[in-house]
């Protein structure tokens, strides 16, 4: 069943305002639709505020606007979905510590330090240096002369290259590759030849990283991931990328090579930015946008075609091919007046 909270405590900890028993007791987090007898459920979106008059939860975190239509326990917060982040910390599974398992492969010259878990049939290459508290997965792959932070927790088969630097307190899900060669070529009258990517990769503290996400190795200086940057399953970062703290990016986004992506942004599923742009801070890039041009104005950015019906899209599309004869008949014809 695991652990049980007053609410008292979780109130405490959430600075929130209690309404109802302080001694109701809370074993799990769940939905207002879903939640039985010992669930803290939340009220986040009034789209669901009519939950509320059925809901079977020992406990609802709600704003204040809402706390009057709600007869049962309350904590009173202004940020409901917030304070239900903050403490699914205490209800998160443990991680428990293994130690070195006998099939890990560890070089004589890596360190490792106090408190390291290694999964089994992982590999850490020689010069690696492990931080205390770092769980590495079955499987996992740390290469020549990279190193990982304190506390940090890879899944199991994550894939770190060589010259590869991880903050503390990072979370790499399985499948991620990390420090694979940027896609660089040069043309020799049509054959392609390789450019070997010399650089490596920064990650910062705090930083999480999807399942099958790659960031791709600089071809001279280094790929930048700043702290607090999180980033969702499927996303790839070409080579020589930098992003700015807590910027966050949903599955499938891309950003092509050398581009620099600032501060607080947000990219949205499928969107992405082209290569040797530069975004500047608290940037929106919606569902399927792309950034084709360097941006120096915050705020919200869209492009492509919105969903209609088929064959109306299709109308629509073709019509986007008669805009430029469009326009310049009616610069003729406004010629014509004036």
């Amino acid at each position: 069943m695991g652990e049980a909270y007053n609410l008292q405590d979780i109130a405490g900890f959430l600075g929130a305002e209690l309404a109802g028993d302080a001694n109701c007791v809370i074993r799990r987090l769940n939905t207002l639709q879903d939640a039985q007898e010992g669930d803290l459920a939340f009220l986040a979106n009034k789209a669901y505020a009519k939950l509320l008059a059925s809901t079977r939860a020992s406990a609802v975190l709600l704003e204040p606007r809402h706390a009057a239509d709600y007869g049962g326990n309350a904590l009173i917060v202004d940020n409901p979905y917030v304070a239900y982040a903050r403490i699914t910390d205490w209800f998160k599974p443990v991680r428990e510590a293994c130690g070195i398992h006998s099939t890990a492969v560890i070089a004589d010259s890596a360190h490792i330090g106090d408190g390291v878990s290694i999964g089994p049939h992982a590999v850490v290459e020689d010069g690696v240096a492990i931080a205390s508290g770092v769980v590495l997965g079955a499987g996992s792959y740390v290469g020549q002369g990279s190193s990982i932070g304190a506390n940090s927790w890879l899944g199991p088969n994550v894939n770190i290259y060589h010259g590869v630097s991880i903050g503390s307190e990072v979370t790499i899900h399985s499948g991620a590759v990390i420090g694979a060669d940027g896609f660089g070529f040069a043309n020799d009258r049509g054959a392609w030849v390789k450019i070997h990517q010399l650089g490596g990769v920064e990650i910062g503290d705090r930083v999480e990283i999807g399942a099958c996400t790659t960031i791709d190795r600089g071809a001279l200086g280094n790929t930048v991931i700043e702290d607090g940057v999180i980033l969702d399953n499927h996303v790839q970062i070409a080579h020589n990328v930098r992003i700015g703290e807590n910027t966050a990016m949903a599955a499938y986004a891309g950003i092509a090579g050398s581009a620099v992506i600032g501060k607080n942004c947000i990219f949205a599923g499928q969107s992405g930015a082209v290569g040797h742009v530069t975004i500047c801070d608290n940037v929106h890039a919606m569902a399927r946008c792309t950034l084709s041009k360097s941006i120096d104005k915050p705020g919200s950015y869209s492009s492509g075609l919105l969903m209609y019906e088929t064959p109306v899209w299709r109308r629509n599309a073709a019509r986007f091919g008669q805009l430029d004869d469009l326009a310049r008949r009616v610069k003729k014809l406004e010629k014509g007046q004036s």
